[in-house]
């Protein structure tokens, strides 16, 4: 009851607290649906309880705040519920549509306790904005900036943006290192949060350092582990997605998940639904270059090794045909020398029998007959010399000719190591390679 202190009325604070917190409750006696944002979730888990802080914003600013309380059974129900249908638990910094009563305590004051929260809003929030931000790109002209890049043929420098602890990233770095086929690459890592609102300012960070040392990187990969819609809903930014459609090299995706694409994947250079995919992404580029040099390489030393043997086998036939043609214009040109050889010796003999005919019919005095009989001896002798000098004599008697291109070999000058060479005989030739020689 209220005391009068001096001709007034005077109520205690309880009986003000109690008074307010009965008007709250006949007012708002049956719960009622509340759309907001989840600023922080504030879970304790020693309890179990959480007390979730609301807030509404309007171009950024928070023009409503309300404390709310969330008991352990009702946060246990509602957090399977979110993780059946997003994939992911409730968290900070989504926004949520939600039954709850009024609550009014004279201590802790005014409060709103959440009976139920409703998981297709919030992903109907994240929709939203996602085609908002596709929207904004394609009036500006930027939604395939990226994706028309040329990308190097062999993309071998990559600046990465991910949390050094990620499994996306770890992963990532085993299929890219440890490819069997030793492909060498170069990569940097650029640490970034990848999830929650402090993500999108921390990968546009990192893009404009990226930047900076931009002709020592080929392309930027930004990698992260898996994770549902909410967890994506950053990579849905408008922000954040027309940071990487301007930007000036390639940049390719690869965040862990196997839904519709986010903004960002959609206007990057190439996405894959993992980290380890667009690992073999960069290492399909490799073989698209290297397999085909491989085959180019076979068939190019297939096609010299057919042209060689080609060529040595022509290059036989043709020494084996000069071998025969040398063989006949040498034994023609000998039979020709054996002839002209045999009728210079009888015509000599004739000449010379004819002349001593002549010599005796004239009547010569004895010294005169003398000195042409001697002669005649001379002569004789002469003839035989010259019999033993015949060519196919000399032959005979164990020595040779020897000849190259056809032309007797007088110095050894005239012959160089690896030369074939004819060896005329008494009875045939003989063809020889010349492996060495002495002057």
């Amino acid at each position: 009851m209220p005391e009068n202190i001096t001709d007034r009325t005077v109520f205690s604070l309880l009986e003000v607290q109690r008074s307010i917190q009965k008007t709250l409750t006949d007012r708002y006696g049956s719960s009622f649906w509340v759309k907001a944002e989840m600023n922080k979730l504030n879970y304790y888990k020693q309890s179990g309880h959480c007390y979730p802080e609301l807030v509404e914003k309007q171009q950024g600013k928070v023009v409503a705040q309300i404390k709310s309380v969330l008991w352990r059974e009702d946060f246990v129900l509602i957090n399977k519920h979110f993780l059946s249908y997003l994939n992911e638990p409730l968290k900070d910094g989504i926004k949520i549509l939600f039954q709850a009563k009024m609550i009014y305590d004279p201590v802790h004051g005014l409060s709103l306790r959440i009976l139920d929260i409703d998981p297709s809003y919030t992903l109907g929030d994240l929709e939203k904005e996602k085609m908002e931000s596709i929207s904004r790109l394609v009036n500006e002209g930027i939604f395939d900036q990226n994706k028309l890049l040329p990308i190097p043929l062999l993309p071998q420098r990559i600046a990465i943006i991910s949390v050094e602890s990620s499994k996306g990233y770890v992963d990532f770095l085993e299929v890219l290192d440890g490819n069997p086929w030793r492909y060498k690459f170069f990569h940097y890592l650029f640490p970034s949060l990848l999830q929650g609102d402090k993500a999108i300012d921390t990968i546009r960070f990192q893009l404009a350092r990226i930047q900076k040392v931009i002709h020592h990187f080929d392309v930027v990969a930004i990698v992260r582990g898996g994770g549902g819609d909410v967890g994506l809903s950053v990579y849905n930014n408008y922000e954040l997605a027309r940071a990487i459609a301007l930007f000036p090299i390639p940049v390719i995706t690869g965040i862990g998940h196997a839904t519709n694409d986010t903004v960002v994947e959609m206007v990057a250079h190439a996405n894959a639904i993992t980290p380890t995919k667009i690992a073999e992404y960069l290492i399909q580029r490799f073989h698209n270059f290297s397999v085909p040099v491989m085959q180019a390489t076979e068939k190019i030393t297939d096609r010299a090794q057919r042209l060689v043997n080609e060529e040595r086998n022509r290059l036989r036939s043709e020494v084996k045909l000069f071998r025969s043609v040398t063989a006949t214009v040498t034994l023609e040109h000998r039979n020709q020398l054996m002839n002209t050889v045999n009728n210079l010796k009888q015509q000599t003999k004739y000449r010379l029998r004819v002349q001593q005919e002549e010599l005796l019919k004239i009547k010569l005095p004895e010294k005169a007959a003398a000195f042409l009989k001697e002669n005649n001896n001379i002569l004789t002798q002469l003839e035989r010399n010259v019999a033993n000098m015949n060519p196919e004599k000399v032959l005979q008697r164990g020595f040779s000719i020897t000849m190259k291109d056809g032309k007797v070999i007088k110095d050894a000058d005239e012959v160089k190591e690896g030369d074939i060479i004819e060896t005329v005989l008494h009875n045939g030739t003989i063809s020889s390679t010349t492996l060495s020689k002495n002057k």
